[in-house]
């Protein structure tokens, strides 16, 4: 079970743009990410890998939690609304819940649930 401090720290590193150091500090190397019902992404490197692929695709990326963060054993559920500007300057808001799974201090799993459509597709 992760401790309050630990997703804070996490959320605030989100919220400070560093969204690699964010994976790199509290991902375990096998962790899993599924955006929506698409096929996971494992293992910390490619999730490293697939966050750079984002930032080099925005001009800027801004992260805003929306409440707390809620924390229930291993698992922590968190409302976030991103912004994405690309490089004509446009921007687009996606509101997302990220459903977490912690081992310890270590996040394990993390499901993002949003609708596509917010982002033009």
């Amino acid at each position: 079970m992760p401790s309050r401090d630990v997703v804070e720290a996490f959320a605030q590193r989100l919220e400070a743009g560093d969204f690699i150091g964010a994976i790199e500090q509290f991902c375990t190397p096998d962790a899993v990410t599924y955006e929506n019902n698409a096929a996971p992404t494992v293992g910390r490197d490619k999730l490293v890998a697939k966050e750079r692929g984002v930032l080099a695709a925005s001009r800027e990326v801004k992260a805003v939690r929306v409440g707390p963060s809620l924390i229930e054993g291993d698992h922590v559920a968190t409302r976030w609304r991103f912004s994405f500007t690309n490089a004509e300057g446009v921007t687009r808001t996606l509101d997302e819940i990220a459903w977490q799974t912690w081992r310890g201090d270590k996040l394990v799993e993390e499901r993002f649930y949003y609708d596509p459509k917010q982002l033009g597709r």
